[in-house]
Parts: structure tokens; C-alpha cells; sequence
């Protein structure tokens, strides 16, 4: 009974939450410099999480193979190359070094 509890204080919460943003959207503004610190914290949050699958496996290091893989995806989707190909070339990137015998 108390894990049933749990789960629907979670969910009017969560749905609350969801619920407040367009009905609250005109009643508060942001300031500019507001909005480009949440939008830099976004993009740094992003890179977090990149950089850390593609530089660890676990509790250890990744090897070389991965992260050249993102490395090739990286610069073809900063090149803005289709989004198929970026993952397909960083696949074969990294598959192609393991091949090969890099880590």
C-alpha cells in the first residue's frame, strides 16, 4: 500500500509540473541573460554526457577505438553531414580500429 502511495504522490507531482509550463508561460518571463545561461548549460550538459561514453567503459578506460569513433562522428555532424552518415561513419571508425586491433 505505501509503494501505491509512492508511485501516485510521484505521478501528481510529475503531471503537475508538466502542467505548470503552458499555463504559467504568460505569467513569467525570463530574463535574456536567464535564457543564454540555460541554453549554455544545456549544451555543457550534453557535452558531460558525450564525453563520458565515449572516454570510460565502466569503471575503466574506453581504449582509443570508441572514442575516435566519436571524434569522426563529431566533426561530420559539425560539418553538417546527414545524420546517417555520421553514425555510420563513426560505427565504422571505431569497428574499423578494433579490427584492427586498437583498443
Amino acid at each position: 500500500m505505501m509503494l501505491l502511495a509512492g508511485i501516485l504522490v510521484l505521478a501528481v507531482g510529475t503531471f503537475s509540473l508538466r502542467l505548470a509550463g503552458p499555463l504559467l508561460r504568460t505569467r513569467f518571463e525570463l530574463p535574456e541573460r536567464a535564457q543564454q545561461v540555460m541554453a549554455a548549460a544545456a549544451i555543457v550538459l550534453l557535452a558531460a554526457l558525450v564525453a563520458t561514453a565515449a572516454l570510460t567503459d565502466g569503471h575503466g578506460d574506453a581504449g582509443i577505438a570508441r572514442p575516435a569513433g566519436v571524434l569522426v562522428g563529431g566533426v561530420l555532424a559539425w560539418r553538417k553531414a546527414p545524420f546517417v552518415l555520421v553514425v555510420v561513419a563513426a560505427a565504422a571508425t571505431a569497428a574499423g580500429l578494433r579490427l584492427l586491433g586498437v583498443p
